[in-house]
């Protein structure tokens, strides 16, 4: 043995050696094959923790003996059956031997603290092996070593200091262990641990609770007459450490054991009573600066200083307050309870109610947030206990909520070293919560406070209004009141009245309006904190309907906005933000900006534009994929919504096309100069030198933002529209092309390139369009799966919105598309990758022709260019029908084969010149090619292996098998009538009449009562049942 641990000494050292490198590995295998083999490893490991040497010091160092608890924990921690006698006799003896020598008589690992902990935990998982059956006496055996002996030179005990804090970490640990939801919830869910679990609690709570209720209560109330004493004394500041401790314990286990022995006389008016000197726990600090409301009646400087131990204090009780609130209001709640108690309870909650108040006002966010699950509890209670929003009030609820929302808003204002970004979300949460008990309450409560704030401002106190306003909105947005009338109180309109030629500013406002209208005057964003300018500019952003209704109101925004309070802020996080929200406030009040202004406002944005790229200094530009990152660059990002804005800006001088063209020119030509430099730089430098790619990334981004900025290109186009001077994207696509053809191979520039034409395309319109096949050349070869369903997307929405004008584009298009897909379509899949990306080019692709077909463009599947491949691509359709593993593509084929029976399959012919604006075509033989190929494909589907009748998603393939089958009926009429019952039928070896039912439900139903037939048809043929 004495071998065996010699050597697991010399591995840790080996292991924490680091000039061993070569036996580095060796060492930690042969630990961790020691640590897994713990059911019988243990044996070695209790020595090397607990001996000791002849003069009492442990025999091992600390790294060792911390390794020998590790085994020790593995051995435990997934036991659920007792040890054996002798295991159990060996283990125990040796602890409780090491926690009197240690612990009772000795320094208790004063060099090695970490031990302590480790230990604690250690002792607890021996617990939970052994207190059900072995060792039932564990907390009476340890309150004996509390009390280790009768002081010489006192009448009273002394505690062992020692063994308290051991007492109070294992009590900890074991709540934590068989009761904390959160530590459940992270774990593995094991029945077996659960079950040992429970029986843990229900035996603690039959054997020990009221005795380690007791020993906690005792000890945190002699730990507080100790630092009653308050004179900086090494005992005084032991107790401090115990009774936080304590505290704390109490609050582990009090959500688990009786409430009877938690809630009592006297443990309420020991650790929650305002008016008892017991609070006054630290000497440094006195009862107000403890739970008091911070800052009630003083200033900031002249608040008691605070320290680490004492906010842990107040958290913990706080965790406290919030368990002792949650059992009183359960048990109000509960129907059993008898109205005595109840009224005990009740008085007690009204008790409770200014103390909470008190946390809530706390200025530590962790502190505060302690008592939100039971201030929530309350307010749910008093919502419930109004059964109509008109019902009144009781005055005490009214009085606290009156209170509660003074200490919510205090705690939400602007501090000046705190950024508005920071507003917790939580207390947001709990203003809702109010609102839904009384939002005039609420409104009213706001409006006050924020118009006091804003005088309050305007008189130079350094106090901000702006977030208060963006809330009053928020919590208004319940009344349903949207647009221009939420903040004006309009009459009645007339609904065929245009909106633009109603005088809104006639009108007085409303409470919100009023809020909005007081902010602008009071100047705010002027102040010289940025983060009271940034919550303006959020108000403005977020309530831009206010602005349409007080016009005036506008200029002062924006120039507020874009000078130094905004976007020429020196500060980068700021300018971000300030992009943003400028570029929403700009989209939702185009239309009322002044057009004098226009230019003046676009032009001030020049100096932001000019595009930068750096490469990052040191280990970050040795980054394997540094294009990706140099792409995805935030400060970018932000400058794309100003480029956004320029288009927007500029497209405001509609009405002035000799000022909006030159305008336009005026910031697309230096881009369309920077791509051309940097394009020539790639084909000098290529590859090598990052920097000319990433620029080529940036501008086509930024080219394409300018043209998002513009309104889309109307479809259908209106009677009288005067098409917009955008001459200059047709050249913007163009030189897209060129920068594509040589920088295909980076997906970062496909990927620009494609988000570039898309928005050109939306803005042009049809213009550009013939430039598409170009696109697809470049793309086609270098696409991975993703972004051909990107192209395939994008196609069906310019399908979509052009119709019969993307005709041409189409016919050069389609052909090389399908083809290019096929080959995918039918290589070997190999992975779940390779499946997914297969399954969701397929999606793309059938998506995409049912776009075809539906928009009456089937012209191009036919015409000169794509007849050749018309067979193959039909066969495709029918082979996709038949592939059940996948029943949306199979679905999706079986609506083009419908569609395309409905449109070429008619018996009248109707000429075709293959130019798409003919809404039939009848191709010679496709009537035999439904009968001979279609028809006898998709009737054989439900036969198939692999046709589970039981899979729900075969469900929909089944009912457009029905759908096809009648569209071949009403298509064909009466000669699919004679086919079904004369030929195709008889084939398939069916009796006369069972044809003749079948045709003639064929007929006759609608398609519902069909393909309900049809389905259960197939189940009985197959003899499944239903």
């Amino acid at each position: 043995m004495e071998q065996d641990q010699d050597q697991v000494v010399q591995a840790i050292n080996i292991a924490s050696d680091p000039t061993q490198a070569a036996l580095h590995q060796e060492a930690l295998n042969y630990l961790a094959t020691i640590q897994q083999n713990a059911e019988n490893t243990w044996r070695l490991a209790l020595p090397l923790f607990v001996d000791a040497t002849p003069d009492g010091a442990r025999k091992y160092p600390p790294q060792v003996r911390f390794f020998a608890l590790r085994v020790l924990d593995e051995f435990f921690d997934n036991r659920f059956e007792p040890l054996d006698d002798d295991s159990f006799r060996t283990i125990q003896q040796s602890l409780v031997t090491y926690i009197q020598t240690e612990y009772v008589y000795g320094p208790a690992e004063a060099n090695s603290p970490f031990l302590r902990n480790k230990f604690s935990h250690t002792l607890t998982l021996f617990f939970l092996c052994t207190y059900m059956t072995q060792w039932p006496t564990f907390f009476s055996d340890l309150f004996t070593l509390i009390r280790p002996a009768q002081s010489s030179s006192s009448s009273q005990p002394a505690f062992n200091r020692h063994i308290i804090l051991l007492f109070f970490h294992i009590v900890l640990e074991i709540s934590g262990e068989v009761a904390d939801q959160m530590l459940k919830a992270a774990r593995p869910y094991d029945q077996a641990r659960h079950t040992r679990d429970a029986r843990v609690r229900d035996a603690v709570r039959e054997r020990d609770a009221a005795s380690i209720n007791e020993a906690v209560l005792t000890i945190v109330s002699d730990g507080a007459e100790t630092m009653k004493k308050g004179d900086g004394s090494r005992e005084s500041q032991a107790a401090i450490e115990v009774v936080d401790l304590g505290i704390r314990t109490f609050g582990s286990y009090v959500g688990w054991i009786d409430i009877n022995l938690t809630i009592t006389p006297t443990t309420v008016p020991l650790l929650f009573s305002p008016s008892r000197r017991s609070l006054a726990f630290y000497p440094t600090c006195h009862y107000n600066s403890v739970v008091a409301y911070p800052g009630k009646g003083t200033e900031q400087a002249e608040r008691t200083e605070t320290d680490d131990g004492e906010e842990s204090y107040r958290e913990a009780l706080g965790k406290l307050l919030n368990v002792l609130g949650l059992e009183i209001s359960k048990l109000l709640e509960d129907p059993t309870t008898s109205e005595a108690v109840a009224a005990e309870g009740h008085v007690l909650l009204a008790q409770t109610l200014p103390i909470l108040l008190r946390f809530m006002a706390d200025e530590y966010d962790d502190t505060c947030s302690t008592v939100f699950p039971f201030l929530q509890t309350i307010l749910a209670s008093y919502r419930r206990s109004r059964k109509k929003p008109t019902d009144p009030l009781d005055d005490n609820k009214r009085a606290f909520l009156t209170s509660l929302l003074q200490v919510i808003l205090v705690k939400m204002k602007w501090e000046e070293d705190t950024d508005f970004e920071t507003m917790r979300k939580e207390l947001r949460v709990l203003m809702d919560a109010v609102t839904l008990v009384d939002l005039d309450l609420v409104t009213d409560a706001m409006r006050t406070l924020t118009l006091n704030t804003i005088g309050a401002f305007q008189s130079g106190m350094p106090s901000s209004p702006a977030h208060l306003v963006y809330m009053f909105g928020e919590i208004n947005k319940g009344a349903n009141v949207k647009g221009r009338i939420a903040f004006c109180q309009a009459p009645p309109l007339d609904k065929d009245k245009p909106k633009k030629l109603i005088d809104y500013s006639a009108f007085p406002l409303t409470p919100h309006g009023e809020l909005l209208f007081a902010l602008v005057q009071s100047n705010i964003s002027s102040y010289p904190h940025r983060s009271v300018a940034l919550q303006f500019f959020e108000a403005a952003a977020r309530y831009p309907d206010f602005f349409k209704v007080r016009k005036n109101c506008i200029m002062p925004t924006l120039e507020a906005m874009v000078d130094a309070r905004g976007l020429h802020n020196p500060d980068a996080s700021h300018r971000s933000r300030v992009s943003y929200l400028f570029h929403r406030f700009i989209k939702e009040i185009r239309n009322d900006v002044p057009e004098d202004v226009v230019a003046n406002i676009a032009d001030s944005l020049r100096d932001l534009l000019p595009i930068e790229v750096q490469l990052p200094d040191g280990e970050d530009s040795e980054s394997q994929d540094l294009l990706s990152e140099l792409v995805k660059n935030s400060a970018f990002d932000s400058q794309l919504y100003l480029y956004e804005t320029v288009g927007a800006l500029t497209s405001l001088l509609y009405k002035t096309p000799d000022r909006l063209a030159p305008m336009l020119l005026s910031f697309v030509k230096p881009l369309m100069s920077e791509l051309s430099d940097n394009l020539q730089a790639y084909r000098t430098k290529g590859s090598q030198d990052l920097i000319p790619i990433v620029k080529v990334h940036h501008v086509i981004m930024a080219l394409g933002n300018i043209a998002r900025g513009f309104p889309e290109y109307p479809s259908p186009v209106p009677a009288g529209y005067i098409p917009l001077p955008v001459d200059a994207f047709g050249e913007v696509a163009q030189a897209i092309l060129v920068c594509l053809e040589s920088m295909n191979t980076f997906r970062d520039i496909r990927d620009a390139s494609r988000f570039a034409f898309a928005r050109v395309m939306a803005t042009t319109g049809t213009s550009v369009t013939h430039f598409i096949p170009q696109l697809m050349a470049s793309l086609l070869t270098q696409f991975e799966p993703s972004e051909l369903v990107d192209f395939l997307n994008f196609i069906g929405l310019l399908i979509h919105k052009l119709q019969a004008d993307l005709f041409p584009v189409l016919d050069e298009l389609i052909g090389p598309l399908s083809a290019h897909i096929t080959r995918l379509l039918t290589q070997p899949i190999s992975g779940t990758d390779d499946q997914r990306a297969h399954a969701e080019t397929k999606k793309a692709y059938l998506a995409l022709l049912n776009n075809i077909l539906a928009s009456k463009l089937q012209g191009v599947f036919i015409s000169e260019k794509n007849r050749g491949g018309f067979d193959s691509l039909m066969e495709t359709m029918i082979s996709l029908t038949g592939d059940i593993s996948d029943p949306a593509s199979a679905r999706a084929a079986l609506v083009f084969l419908g569609r395309s029976i409905t449109l070429w399959g008619q018996p009248v012919s109707s000429a075709s010149n293959g130019n798409g604006h003919v809404a039939e075509h009848s191709l010679p033989g496709f009537d035999r090619y439904v009968y001979e190929r279609i028809v006898t494909s998709v009737f054989a589907i439900p036969s198939l292996p692999d046709f589970n009748l039981k899979d729900p998603g075969l469900t929909p393939v089944l009912h457009e098998i029905a759908n096809l089958l009648q569209t071949v009926f009403k298509t064909r009429g009466t000669e699919a009538h004679e086919y079904f019952l004369g030929v195709f039928l008889p084939s398939q070896g069916w009796p006369a009449n069972a044809a003749l039912d079948f045709v003639s439900k064929l007929r006759d139903l609608d398609g519902k009562a069909f393909r309900k037939y049809f389905t259960e048809f197939v189940r009985t043929s197959r003899s499944e049942p239903s």
